[in-house]
């Protein structure tokens, strides 16, 4: 190692020295040397103690020159392929600015005491300026210099820079004792890193779990996002914004900022500069390739390179972005987006293991934007099939006024609600009203089974006994999964007389044209697909002016209440349909059932004898 001509045995701590003979390094209990080795010792302990590198910091740069008399004192971390200045005392102004970072393959007194695991002294005849350009004009003449490494095992966390007035140099027990220093110092300094990782590990787990539970919970995808990215901020960046890969664009889906009037801000110059799919770096390469990009230090240069106009580089400067994370949402192998994250001067650079955390995320975030678009597909096939059976607007029949009213649940998701009225050629009609239990594809498609099979039956035997137990039979032929409840009726429109059979569904509502209301009493019977059934029909009489309400669950049902009270409801809400036009009264009396917060599907169907 590099060594001074005046490392003698003989040297002291500090520029005092005692006349009286001693052993080599020490002195008597009233020697400046002695006290300011107990000094040293003092802080070596409380450095054993430190609980943070603030405090490291501390003890080292304003502690230690006092304990050993050294006109200056820094001291530098590792920091990936960098030396980076975390504390220093005594130095002449603009030396931090100007040394603030080093690289540890650099020639200079620090980055040699890393690399090579030992001290670096150079005492005042030393031509330090000739050995190291780099301080040339930073080292009054007179002064030494001692540059021990932090070694932890055979890790080096940095350097703990010393200079000493009069050209002192520390002798071997002074030396041992500064190394001995400095390792407590690195150990301290690993202790402190393992026990922060350990704390960001913990916070990191967290929010992935809270971030996992937002995106499962709805499938609403750009509502989702938008919480990730106000969750992103602050946990892990200062500003978060979303991008979903659209027709060859990338659409920003979410921004969030820790200055809640910036986020405004931050849309409009999203707008003004929208992203440039073909761009070389960022997040359109970031999607393109798969591949995330984390820039620990962001300059002025890399703005410069990044600017489009005068003005979008004042912006982007205005921002004071440090760092930046971009990551890819994915899925099934591609790249849906990106998860672009950003820190500004006051935060930290990022590191591998914040990018391994935002990774994490866009994998969960890419998942959830998947599965709801698989959803928004199906939803969007359901619809379909639904719009496609279900009659836009039934056929006028004579002698008979008819009224419908369907809607979607609010679950977002089809449902299995089906109806119909249809005139028979010998002036009969047949009507119907049924549900498919659940929501979805499949309940779409039994739905279409459902209403296809019962007009095809309709023709050969409309009678209600026949159609429903053919019903049945087809059930358990083709194992049909989904329960089916069902009302299916025959109406005599000459003979005011009507035929049905109940299977599984809620009754009938009669409302005469006084206005009274009751329900239909028919035998309870099993929904459809019940083996080993005999069906049988229940025959109520008309006369001219009474409607007959036919109705799915989601008209009477509500959550936390019985189906009793639901069902009283109807009855009262029924009267209005007595006098008014049938869809006038239909109308009316829906908006008095309205349940906002219901989620089933609400169908019903009305026919009154003209």
């Amino acid at each position: 190692m590099p060594t001074s001509p005046r490392n003698e045995p003989d040297g002291t701590l500090g520029r005092e020295t005692t006349s009286d003979p001693v052993e080599p390094g020490f002195a008597a209990s009233d020697d400046p040397s002695a006290r300011r080795l107990q000094q040293l010792a003092h802080v070596t302990a409380l450095l054993a103690a430190a609980d943070s590198i603030d405090a490291v910091v501390d003890a080292v740069t304003n502690r230690v020159p006092d304990a050993i008399g050294a006109a200056v004192a820094t001291l530098m971390l590792v920091d990936g392929d960098q030396l980076v200045l975390v504390g220093a005392s005594g130095v002449q102004e603009g030396i931090e600015e100007r040394f603030a970072a080093w690289g540890i393959a650099d020639h200079n007194p620090a980055s040699e005491a890393v690399r090579d695991g030992s001290p670096v002294i150079l005492s005042a005849d030393s031509d330090i300026e000739a050995r190291y350009p780099v301080l040339a004009g930073t080292v009054p003449a007179g002064r030494s210099l001692v540059c021990l490494p932090l070694n932890e095992g055979k890790s080096r966390l940095g350097a703990l820079g010393l200079t000493f007035e009069q050209g002192w140099t520390p002798g071997a027990i002074e030396l041992d004792f500064l190394t001995t220093f400095a390792d407590v110092c690195a150990q301290s300094v690993r202790r402190i890193r393992a026990t922060l990782a350990s704390e960001e590990r913990a916070f990191y787990l967290s929010f992935l779990s809270d971030a996992s539970i937002e995106l499962a919970s709805s499938l609403d995808y750009r509502q989702t996002l938008s919480r990730v990215a106000q969750l992103a901020v602050p946990a892990i960046a200062d500003w978060c914004a979303v991008s979903i890969l659209g027709d060859d664009e990338l659409d920003t889906v979410a921004v969030a900022h820790i200055d809640p009037e910036k986020v405004a801000w931050a849309w409009e110059l999203q707008a003004r500069y929208p992203t440039n799919i073909d761009d070389p770096t960022g997040a359109p390469a970031v999607v393109r390739s798969g591949v995330s990009e984390i820039h620990r230090q962001i300059t002025d240069e890399h703005l410069i390179a990044g600017a489009r106009d005068a003005e979008h580089l004042r912006l982007a400067r205005e921002l004071d972005v440090r760092s930046a994370m971009i990551v890819p949402l994915r899925a099934r192998g591609r790249a849906l987006g990106a998860i672009t994250m950003l820190r500004t001067v006051s935060g930290r650079p990022y590191e591998a293991t914040d990018l391994a955390v935002a990774e994490d995320l866009g994998r969960r975030a890419g998942v959830a934007i998947d599965n709801a678009r698989l959803h928004s597909l199906s939803e969007d096939v359901s619809r379909q099939l639904q719009r496609a059976v279900l009659p836009g607007q039934l056929q006028a029949i004579e002698g008979c006024e008819i009224a419908t009213y369907y809607n979607a649940g609010g679950t977002a998701e089809v449902g299995g609600d089906f109806y119909d009225a249809i005139a028979l050629e010998d002036g009969r009609m047949a009507v119907f009203i049924g549900d498919v239990m659940g929501h979805g594809l499949a309940a779409a498609a039994s739905m279409a089974q459902m209403r296809a099979a019962i007009r095809a039956y309709v023709v050969t035997d409309p009678t209600p006994q026949v159609v429903v137990t053919k019903l049945d039979n087809m059930a358990a032929r083709y194992a049909m999964n989904q329960l089916v409840t069902l009302v299916y009726g025959l109406v005599d429109l000459e003979r005011g007389e009507f035929e049905l059979v109940n299977a599984g569904h809620y009754p009938p509502l009669l409302v005469s044209s006084d206005g009274t209301t009751h329900f239909a009493q028919t035998t309870p019977e099993p929904p459809i697909g019940t083996r080993d059934v005999t069906r049988t029909s229940s025959i109520w009489m008309l006369n001219h002016g009474d409607t007959v309400l036919l109705y799915t669950d989601g008209l009477v049902e509500r959550r936390d209440e019985v189906i009793d009270v639901g069902l009283d409801r109807l009855l009262v809400a029924a009267h209005v349909m007595g006098s008014e036009m049938l869809g006038a009264g239909l109308a009316e009396m829906l908006a008095q059932l309205d349940d906002k917060t219901g989620d089933d599907d609400v169908t019903a169907l009305a026919f009154r004898i003209a």
